[in-house]
């Protein structure tokens, strides 16, 4: 796969790991790209020598332009297994994000209403209601790693999985992820002067500074705990912090 720039880090029959690059569709869609399903299910076809159609699970989604880490299943029953440890919340999503500003607090926990915008593909956040909307509620965990330079390095663990979560609830709270240009034009207003000067510096980073480095989860089928990561990409802005 190292033509379209993926990586194996893991496979045997029930699993396929890998990281994804930034820019390639989880999932196809109405705009025909590449994606990674199709990409996977034709290394997997070619690899084997298999005819007919070849069988992959997508059992979690990156969002188009974040890259890092992904699990597929192999098997109906690996991807009926997989997708039963991420509604018991067994299945773990640690995340790397560059985000504008100095983060004040060294540990926290977003908790929003997230209301999907279907005819622009965003989602809207809402403060957190007096009577808690279970089915639109989103909540993550995140660490201050470090401050460089008027940007913060963050370590993000998902409670729920809702779309563009990491990137529009950041934004709400006034800390942008670099780069990220669908949620940060909706926020500057919340920015002081100072984070508004260090965000500029980044408006021609290509991607949104956010990373999928780490899954955990059991093996689907021998119940092994499996830990999977991906090490920060090698650009700007993640060069500011190559020593993790």
């Amino acid at each position: 796969m190292e033509e379209a720039g993926i990586k194996i880090l893991f496979e045997d029959n029930h699993l396929l790991c890998v990281i994804k690059p930034p820019g390639i569709l989880s999932q196809g869609d109405v705009t025909e790209d590449p994606d990674m399903l199709s990409l996977l299910k034709g290394y997997i076809k070619k690899k084997n020598n298999k005819p007919g159609d070849v069988y992959l699970g997508l059992v979690h989604r990156l969002d188009r332009p974040v890259g890092g880490v992904m699990a597929f299943a192999r098997t109906s029953k690996a991807a009926a297994r997989l997708s039963e440890q991420i509604r018991d919340h067994i299945f773990k999503k640690t995340y790397y994000a560059v985000l504008t500003g100095d983060l004040p607090e060294p540990s926290g926990k977003l908790r929003n209403i997230i209301i999907k915008e279907k005819w622009n593909n965003t989602v809207r956040v809402l403060p957190q209601a007096e009577e808690w909307d279970v089915k639109n509620s989103a909540t993550l965990e995140f660490r201050r790693i470090e401050v460089k330079q008027g940007v913060t390095l963050a370590e993000i663990n998902l409670v729920t999985g809702k779309p563009h979560q990491i990137r529009a609830q950041f934004a709400y709270h006034g800390f942008p992820v670099i780069g990220d240009r669908k949620y940060k034009s909706n926020l500057l207003g919340n920015i002081n002067d100072r984070d508004r000067m260090a965000g500029s510096r980044f408006n021609d980073v290509k991607w949104p500074a956010l990373w999928a480095w780490k899954i955990e989860f059991h093996h689907p089928v021998n119940k092994e705990m499996m830990c999977l990561t991906a090490g920060m990409p090698d650009y700007y802005p993640w060069t500011l912090f190559n020593n993790y």
